[in-house]
């Protein structure tokens, strides 16, 4: 079916909620940015030398910017700390959903990761060094948490959908579908994934993560492919072959549907898997957050016994 042309759709509103996030990226690797860009000749100075660097009394980690660095990283630290907390205290609900605090904890632990890296001026040994890299392994491991929470769908209370209920929204889709008449829906359902749930639970869990994975980095391919055999040859090549939407009302509401049942589809197939990764992963994630805790209040402790107070 080729379509006439293309009608204007009307770019929904941001919600506040990410708006917020994106701010707070933007300040906070803004001002991570802003730093490396002024310390840059210092940071690739030899440690032998940065003594009689002219920067080095605002660059060094006690120096005026890389205390107050170290002083913001603390309190970034507590504000992530919140995110647990709130998922354990009912009394914490005013913070929002769980949802929405999870991405202020993610943008904030990617933030201060440089942040600490440019407090110490790139020097991670002893104490603070150790620190250092076990907060990386927080970060990674977080990254990973964060894709593993968002593969098992949940309603817009936190609360985790079953089986059943998946396979009711799956069946709505799948008839919403069925009245579309765009070239190639009827190959969609072969494309969407020659998994079974029986095939899944056979897996070994890593096995299962990485086929969650290349399922989610070849749905944007199977939906371009759907969304180019239904536009002119020029609009494929201005979608850059079906990657970008067309501006086709009908074709992106299609486009969306077979895109949410392809997801959808997929969640359903490791719901159990998913779960019990998730739970694996917690085992790994939580010893390391509590570890950098330990290990940042020593850091901290040493810092101001030895008399490095916040500067004026």
């Amino acid at each position: 079916m080729i379509l006439a042309e293309p009608v204007v759709e009307k770019q929904p509103k941001v919600t506040a909620h990410r708006f917020w996030v994106a701010m707070l990226a933007m300040v906070l690797f803004g001002l991570v940015g802003w730093v490396a860009v002024r310390g840059f000749d210092y940071y690739l100075t030899p440690l032998t030398d940065r003594p009689f660097h002219p920067g080095h009394g605002e660059f060094k980690p006690a120096g005026t910017t890389g205390i107050r660095l170290g002083i913001l990283a603390c309190v970034i630290f507590a504000l992530i700390y919140l995110y647990p907390l709130r998922k354990k205290f009912k009394f914490m609900r005013f913070m929002g959903s769980t949802k929405h605090v999870l991405d202020f904890h993610i943008v904030m632990g990617l933030a201060v990761s440089p942040m600490v890296a440019l407090h110490s001026a790139f020097k991670f040994r002893g104490l603070a060094g150790m620190a250092f890299w076990i907060m990386i392994a927080v970060v990674v491991s977080g990254i990973v948490g964060r894709y593993l929470y968002a593969q098992i769908p949940r309603s817009r209370k936190d609360n985790e959908f079953s089986f059943a209920e998946l396979e009711q929204m799956r069946i709505e889709l799948a008839a919403q579908l069925e009245y579309q008449e765009f070239a190639g829906l009827a190959e969609w359902e072969k494309r969407i994934t020659d998994l079974s749930r029986d095939s899944v639970r056979q897996m070994s869990l890593l096995g299962a993560l990485l086929h969650m994975l290349m399922i989610d980095i070849r749905r944007p391919f199977q939906v371009a492919a759907l969304r180019r055999a239904n536009l002119r040859f020029g609009e494929r090549i201005t979608t850059l072959g079906g990657l970008l939407k067309s501006g086709h009302i009908e074709l992106e509401e299609t486009v969306r549907l077979a895109k949410q049942q392809s997801w959808l589809s997929a969640k359903i197939f490791f719901l159990d898997r998913a779960a019990q990764i998730f739970k694996l992963w917690h085992v790994i994630h939580r010893p390391f957050s509590y570890a950098f805790l330990v290990l940042a209040i020593a850091h901290i402790s040493m810092v101001m016994a030895m008399g490095y107070l916040p500067v004026n």
